[in-house]
């Protein structure tokens, strides 16, 4: 390939970190002795504001989403892989502690974690960087980086061989390329990266790991519709090939931007949103399955015994989320509770539900017995006020190489 490490934009702690204040979010700048990176909630004693205040309403909104879906991850998460009957005798109400993976009330699973791996890389980018996105995957996978628990102890199959072909692919091309291995985790320079694969996926992996995770993309890019939709699509390939998921985080991100441009709910569940925002998803068309959704397959009455599945196929996944917040009747307490107590893929279900919903009630409108108590609040309300100030910036303030400009989707 004739790549040299010359070429690297690397810097062991990036002058452009220091200056924006968002050396926080890279446990390189750190303590590199630590044989574990930081929990967010670790982060607390350095966390530092924008330089600038961000529009408040808009913020409302995005934190609405960020929180919004914590809590439903978190709130799942005791009894995730539960069946349907079970939680019809033995509903959730509130978080608890202990369940499927030994939490303490208010810690949040991969659904939130991955959220936060791509929101940090978003800001700290500048923009869209797929690599560094699957970089921060990576050490959220084999270290605990934004996980709850200091360690990642929940992972979807798909997810996790794509990171392993990730890391495979980047010993490869250190191989070819002459990179030191120290660097691999550092390239910035899109000249480089062009020759490096980023789509990971397999092409029939149709779980629901990149919808769960999709919201700082809409969030980041909703001023910008057409970017928004078509990286939130990109988003997935990273780790899912199948066409109905990428379609299916497509749709979704529309339907977040949507939100954060004050459309009412009842153009959210318009049968026809889709044709209404037709520009939005350029000439890609959406996937039979999720055209169907589109088309108001969610519109039922009685949920489970509709067909409403929690499972973690993306296209049940993508219903359920929907058909709670339809059926809600404008209270995210009951719209989170019945995207959960459907059973099965419980904190995701609540997770996808919580994205769309907290964006559209907005975060002052949550249930606060739950936003005071989500772990690492702190930490995930000051992404926000970076995710706003880093999307108000975008395009004029990017790395002109660290968008997906010079990468070839497969949408």
């Amino acid at each position: 390939m004739g790549c040299r490490s010359s070429k690297l934009v690397v810097k062991d702690r990036p002058s452009s970190y220091a200056r924006e204040g968002t050396h926080w979010l890279d446990p390189r700048y750190h303590d590199d002795k630590r044989t574990s990176i930081f929990k967010p909630d670790e982060l607390r004693p350095v966390l530092k504001e924008p330089p600038q205040a961000v529009d408040r309403l808009v913020l409302n909104r995005v934190l609405g989403s960020m929180i919004g879906s914590a809590v439903g991850d978190a709130l799942g998460a005791s009894v995730e892989f539960r069946p349907y009957e079970y939680l019809v005798e033995n509903p959730i109400t509130d978080f608890t502690s202990g369940g499927t993976w030994g939490l303490q009330e208010g810690q949040f699973t991969d659904d939130t974690s991955m959220a936060l791996c791509l929101a940090a890389s978003l800001i700290v980018s500048h923009g869209f960087r797929p690599y560094d996105q699957l970089v921060r995957y990576k050490w959220w996978h084999r270290n605990g980086y934004m996980s709850s628990t200091g360690e990642c102890f929940d992972i979807g199959n798909s997810t996790r061989e794509s990171l392993i072909l990730f890391e495979q692919r980047q010993r490869k091309f250190r191989k070819q390329t002459k990179i030191p291995d120290e660097y691999m985790d550092h390239i910035t320079d899109e000249n480089v990266l062009q020759h490096f694969d980023v789509f990971c996926g397999k092409h029939d992996a149709a779980g629901n790991g990149g919808l769960m995770r999709l919201a700082p993309v809409p969030l980041f890019f909703w001023k910008h519709p057409v970017q928004a939709v078509e990286y939130s699509g990109v988003s997935n390939q990273l780790t899912h090939g199948d066409q109905r998921a990428t379609d299916a985080c497509r749709y979704y991100g529309a339907l977040i931007v949507a939100a954060l441009s004050g459309e009412p709910k009842s153009a959210l569940l318009d049968k026809n949103f889709y044709e209404n925002h037709i520009k939005w998803f350029g000439d890609v068309p959406l996937h039979s399955d999720i055209r169907e959704i589109s088309q108001g397959s969610y519109h039922v009455q009685n949920g489970y015994n509709d067909g409403i599945r929690g499972t973690g196929f993306v296209v049940d996944s993508l219903r359920a989320a929907l058909w709670a917040f339809r059926s809600d009747d404008n209270s995210f307490e009951k719209g989170v509770l019945a995207a959960i107590n459907l059973g099965d893929d419980t904190d995701t279900t609540a997770a996808i539900y919580g994205q769309l919903a907290g964006a559209y009630y907005g975060y002052s409108n949550l249930p606060s017995k739950w936003t005071s108590r989500v772990y690492a609040k702190e930490f995930i309300e000051c992404l926000s006020k970076w995710i706003v100030y880093e999307g108000d910036q975008w395009p004029q303030k990017q790395d002109k190489k660290s968008d997906i400009l010079s990468i070839k989707s497969k949408l």
